[in-house]
């Protein structure tokens, strides 16, 4: 759905994105992680055509956006880190508004409008001024005009970016609805948590150079070596370690207060074999899980804390 080819933006002696190749499937979540000035927004804004790339080309949905940008900006929907309400208007103006923009017929702009106000939880607010709503409110409805064109694909920049913890939950909840629908995402962020939770592809920027992208367990697999296993024993913690350490499919054991955790490499076949082994030997086991990936770790390996 969306791919770029040594796509490439300079200011001056600056080179804000060098040579990006990315390809994002249709109905992904891909969190684009970076530090501030990685190049994430240079990189969003050539894609939504607000940017001409110094070279390279990208495509959306198979239109290249260098060539035909009044073809891909019907169906992209741009949700920037900053973003303008207009505090004198109603809510449903507001969005009536950009309904307008996109050309939406008169007589569609209605549902549409109680559509995506449904969709973002802000029904009751329609007849609200926008300069009585909350911030988390305004981000929700900056993300419904987003929406209101109905596009397959949305390009969030830091959607989450000052919100308290509640209003970020909501987001994220919004946008597995939106993944649901059959929407691919591109959604920027430097707050990794964020990401952790929604998204199934993962790309990684430092210094205007894509490090590392794709599947967010494969990434972790390659950049740890393997999966990793987090073990609790009632006791026997020493045996555990010793079973452990002389299985194929374990590369490492690291042991502390009755929890082993195991650098693994093998398959779910050899999961099973591992906790058969254990419990063979007399080892109590009160749980034995896959751990869940840690975006963080991922990113603190890959990157060199530099920025353009």
């Amino acid at each position: 759905m969306i791919k770029t080819v040594n796509l490439r933006k300079e200011f001056g002696p600056l080179v804000a994105v060098d040579d990006l190749n990315l390809e994002i499937g249709e109905g992904d979540i891909f969190g684009f992680i970076g530090p501030n000035g990685a190049g994430k927004t240079t990189t969003i804004k050539m894609l939504v055509t607000l940017l001409r790339p110094t070279s390279g080309t990208a495509c959306i949905d198979g239109i290249e956006i260098g060539k035909d940008f009044r073809e891909v900006r019907p169906i992209i929907g741009f949700m920037p880190d900053f973003f303008g309400v207009y505090d004198d208007v109603k809510v449903w103006e507001y969005l009536d508004f950009f309904a307008a923009a996109y050309r939406i017929p008169k007589d569609d702009r209605a549902g549409r409008i109680d559509e995506v106000l449904e969709l973002t939880s802000l029904t009751v607010k329609k007849d609200a001024f926008v300069e009585e709503l909350s911030r988390g409110m305004k981000q929700r409805l900056c993300l419904a005009k987003t929406m209101i064109h109905d596009p397959k694909v949305l390009f969030l920049d830091e959607p989450a970016s000052g919100l308290d913890p509640r209003a970020r939950v909501e987001i994220k909840e919004l946008l597995k609805k939106l993944r649901a629908m059959g929407k691919t995402i591109l959604v920027s962020s430097h707050i990794l948590p964020e990401l952790a939770d929604f998204c199934n592809t993962v790309g990684i920027i430092e210094k205007g150079r894509l490090i590392v992208a794709g599947d967010v367990r494969k990434i972790m697999e390659e950049v740890s070596g393997g999966k990793v296993i987090e073990i609790r024993v009632m006791d026997g913690a020493k045996k555990a370690h010793e079973v452990m350490a002389g299985l194929a499919c374990v590369k490492d054991v690291k042991a502390l207060d009755g929890v082993l955790r195991a650098q693994f490499v093998g398959t779910l076949e050899d999961q099973s074999s591992i906790l058969a082994s254990l419990v063979t030997a007399g080892v109590k086991v009160l749980s034995f899980a896959e751990e869940a990936t840690d975006l963080e770790d991922i990113f603190m390996k890959v990157t060199k804390g530099i920025v353009s």
